[in-house]
């Protein structure tokens, strides 16, 4: 005598709607999924046989979520919890392990996910998402460098002086040279960007020399003093410092300029001594950062040199003048903050090396 059917399976108030959302959600595990359809399928009246074959399963597990339906709901169609003791993972010891070096014998400077993993006895995932929730970032390093210079204190109050309160009817200007600038050409045309996919060019390149790039900023505005020059000896300093003297006329000049050795030249002392409305003021070894230009020349750099392509010098001296020249229409001081106590309490570090560089 065969086996009778088994009768339709009731579902619960709310639970259809719930249950065909699994069965449509892209985002929800597959095996969830599957056992919705089983219980759609039995509420439906389908015999169990049918419901294996359509869902691709064998009956005894049709009957199985059968039975957790009825006994439990939709939330008795989640996993069972595993047996066994759960893993612990002690985040601290990862931690710890992280920020010591690793043992020579490895033969690497620093961890990666999977060393530490294996080194410690757990998964790389697990190491990953420790180092996710602390920050840390092994793979990465970043450099420092203490000024060694022994008038540190003077310099620093002496130009950070000249941003924050700038001499009454004077004007100041930061100065420096941005050397080497490579007119370079791309060996195909660059593809534009669209949506999608960014700009895109060779890797290799043609260079068709460089010049050098002489920018004085001036502090109260922002506006751009420049000239490019094929060279930057002292020749060419002190033709582009009496090219800033004459842009600024009849008032009291202040120069805050680096430790480069062409603008201590006994040239350019000989012509400040003639000129005294030009002071110049420079910045401690190892701090040309406390420059203002230095913001300009990564400026510039970002937005028209790094990208550009130049078949001539020529063509990139003409790229560097029509970007300042806009600049200059649209320009706006940069606003120093950080007082020279500040800047000193994190300068001044207790001395560890002798060493100079």
């Amino acid at each position: 005598m065969p086996a009778r059917p088994a009768p339709p399976l009731v579902l619960r108030d709310g639970d259809r709607e719930r249950l065909i959302g699994w069965t449509r959600s892209t985002s929800i595990r597959a095996g969830l999924a599957q056992r919705a359809r089983i219980v759609l399928l039995a509420a439906q009246g389908v015999p169990n046989a049918e419901i294996a074959r359509r869902v691709g399963v064998s009956r005894p597990t049709v009957i199985q979520w059968r039975n957790r339906y009825e006994a439990g709901g939709i939330s008795a169609l989640g996993d069972l919890d595993r047996s066994g003791r759960p893993p612990v993972i002690d985040d601290v010891a990862v931690v710890v392990a992280t920020v010591q070096a690793p043992p020579e014998a490895l033969g690497v400077t620093h961890w990666s996910a999977r060393l530490l993993g294996k080194h410690l006895g757990i998964s790389f995932a697990s190491v990953a998402r420790i180092w996710q929730e602390w920050n840390l970032q092994p793979w990465r390093r970043e450099t420092f460098k203490f000024s060694t210079d022994p008038e540190l204190d003077a310099k620093v109050r002496d130009v950070v002086g000249l941003y924050l309160n700038p001499p009454d009817k004077a004007v100041v200007v930061c100065i420096d040279e941005k050397s080497q600038i490579q007119a370079l050409d791309r060996t195909a045309p660059i593809l534009p960007i669209r949506p999608g996919l960014p700009e895109k060019a060779t890797h290799d390149y043609m260079r068709h020399g460089t010049t050098t790039l002489f920018a004085a900023l001036e502090v109260a505005t922002g506006k751009v003093t420049d000239a490019c020059h094929p060279r930057h000896t002292h020749t060419e300093f002190l033709a582009f410092l009496k090219q800033v003297a004459k842009a600024y006329p009849r008032v009291p000049l202040h120069v805050v300029a680096d430790n480069y050795a062409t603008h201590k030249h006994p040239a350019v002392h000989a012509w400040l001594a003639k000129h005294p409305r030009v002071r110049m003021h420079f910045t401690p070894t190892s701090g040309s950062w406390l420059n203002l230009v230095e913001v300009f020349f990564g400026i510039i750099t970002r937005q028209a040199i790094r990208r550009g392509t130049f078949t001539s010098v020529k063509d990139l001296i003409a790229a560097i003048e029509t970007f300042i020249d806009a600049w200059n229409d649209r320009c706006q001081p940069f606003v120093w903050t950080k007082t020279a106590d500040e800047i000193l309490t994190k300068a001044n570090r207790k001395v560890t090396s002798n060493t100079r560089h």
